[in-house]
């Protein structure tokens, strides 16, 4: 499975872009911003973009949707608890003093259970709320990998101050959702470095005594 990380934007959002050595099949998730470093690893690895997953809609993870749901005509996943966050697209750009983006449509709600499949591998939709109400997450077992999106962070978890936030909800998403899965499972949070669910558990100040 080819899995490349590309920080994206100017809050350096951790876009994924998986994709099947044999299908040539790919998942992009969370296409916030530069779109062209993204098609350039798609070109790269000569891969035809099968779904488009937003783990959540704020505007540095769902910024470039629209531009890559035109390039490649894919599908794009977000949960429809998350669609007015998404109708919010142009005054979460004034917190940020950007421009406001194109608003992608939903293709897909990206459900709770709801399973995508690339090659062999499946990825397992998990709805994580508490962030925002419509985080997921995506539990890919045979990479035993994690894409958290913001709900946990190396040493943190995701802030529950912006619209849509909830302190309590985070910390039981996390705790039936993401620390039932094996501690070897490598964390690709929304942003910065990657981490374990075992050493998270262990050391992240947040989840001591859940």
């Amino acid at each position: 499975m080819i899995h490349v990380i590309l920080p994206v934007g100017a809050l350096q959002c951790n876009c994924s872009v998986f994709g099947d050595e044999q299908t040539r099949e790919a998942i992009v998730v969370d296409p916030g911003d530069e779109i062209a470093k993204i098609t350039e690893v798609l070109d790269r690895h000569q891969l035809k973009v099968k779904a488009i997953v937003i783990t959540h809609a704020h505007i540095d993870h769902i910024a470039g949707a629209h531009q890559l749901r035109e390039l490649t005509g894919a599908p794009v996943y977000l949960n429809e608890r998350d669609r007015e966050l998404l109708k919010m697209l142009d005054v979460q750009a004034t917190w940020l003093g950007m421009a406001a983006p194109p608003r992608t449509e939903i293709d897909t709600p990206a459900e709770d259970g709801a399973v995508l499949q690339l090659g062999p591998a499946t990825f397992h939709i998990l709805h994580t709320p508490g962030h925002t109400q419509g985080s997921i997450s995506l539990w890919i077992p045979q990479q035993n990998k994690l894409i958290a999106g913001d709900t946990l962070f190396r040493d943190s978890i995701g802030r529950t101050d912006l619209p849509g936030g909830d302190g309590r909800q985070i910390l039981s998403s996390i705790k039936t959702r993401l620390l039932d899965l094996p501690d070897e499972t490598v964390v690709i949070p929304g942003h910065g470095p990657k981490t374990t669910i075992g050493r998270e558990r262990e050391r992240n100040p947040f989840l001591q005594g859940l």
